[in-house]
């Protein structure tokens, strides 16, 4: 079936809508970077660059390191903006631009995000690079997906709606991290429950004038414990990473960089050595 061109928007160059992309423009092992200046610190380890594009905040760049080809694009903050980065990359290896039509054969793209978080537990110190092996969404991303979660994850979910109960304007979804890449990647890492939240200061605890409507957060989701399984830190955009990966056919991995204590109040004081361990670790692992 052929999909109509208000929903799949193609440039008059041939390039997808938003990332300015055109097919084989991506290698099939992806790094997202929020932060378009993050783009460059992953690039320039690589041993050549192919290109590089950008258009808005989605900046690319597609090169080697060895004789592995790799993309890093930036996707700007939050999972509005995951819901474009993914379903365009998706559409990049998987529709066939010119019939407008999903290829016979699929291509799963392996995704890691590397990004900056804020860690809940008090024995996770700043400087610590943490695998998150699951996403817990906050925000509304997946009221509008159809998804099948595992038994695994319907179990933890249940006990995460307990714990947040009185909380009835929230209906978190919960989705696990890809295990081959949780096992190689994010091996021998710490690894816990990450929140994603649908905004930087009340939706992750924080008040600065405005009044926050969940008083004590940052208390209520360190106190969540089921089966060994706890939240661990809070950002932005791995729960709709995983969970759109997981609708989509692809693998998922977030690592983070954990910038800073929400439990001591503390905020590191040389963040940009804690990202730039994290982005190698993942080159190398990779």
């Amino acid at each position: 079936m052929k999909i109509a061109e208000s929903d799949l928007i193609i440039n008059p160059d041939g390039s997808i809508y938003h990332l300015n992309l055109l097919p084989g423009d991506i290698a099939e092992n992806i790094i997202t970077v929020g932060d378009p200046d993050r783009v460059s610190d992953v690039s320039k380890y690589f041993d050549r660059i192919e290109y590089k594009k950008g258009k808005r905040e989605f900046i690319t760049h597609t090169g080697y390191v060895g004789k592995k080809r790799i993309t890093v694009i930036s996707t700007g903050i939050g999972t509005d903006n995951i819901d474009i980065v993914f379903n365009e990359l998706d559409a990049l290896v998987n529709i066939d631009f010119n019939t407008r039509e999903v290829k016979k054969s699929l291509t799963s793209l392996n995704i890691i995000r590397v990004g900056t978080s804020g860690a809940v537990q008090p024995d996770i110190p700043m400087g610590t690079i943490l695998a998150s092996s699951h996403g817990l969404g906050m925000d509304a991303l997946m009221n509008f997906y159809l998804s099948q979660p595992s038994a695994e994850e319907s179990y933890l979910l249940s006990a995460i709606q307990m714990h947040f109960g009185h909380l009835k304007h929230i209906h978190p979804y919960l989705t696990a991290a890809d295990e081959s890449l949780l096992n190689t990647v994010g091996k021998d890492l710490p690894k816990g429950i990450t929140v994603t939240a649908p905004g930087f200061y009340a939706p992750q605890g924080r008040m600065v004038r405005a009044k926050n409507a969940v008083p004590d957060f940052i208390k209520l989701i360190n106190s969540f414990n089921s089966n060994q399984h706890r939240i661990t830190n809070l950002e932005m955009e791995t729960a709709g990473i995983y969970a759109l990966a997981r609708v989509l056919g692809h693998k998922a991995l977030s690592i983070n960089a954990i910038l800073a204590s929400r439990v001591k109040f503390e905020f590191s004081q040389d963040p940009q050595k804690i990202v730039d361990q994290a982005i190698r670790l993942v080159l190398e692992r990779i």
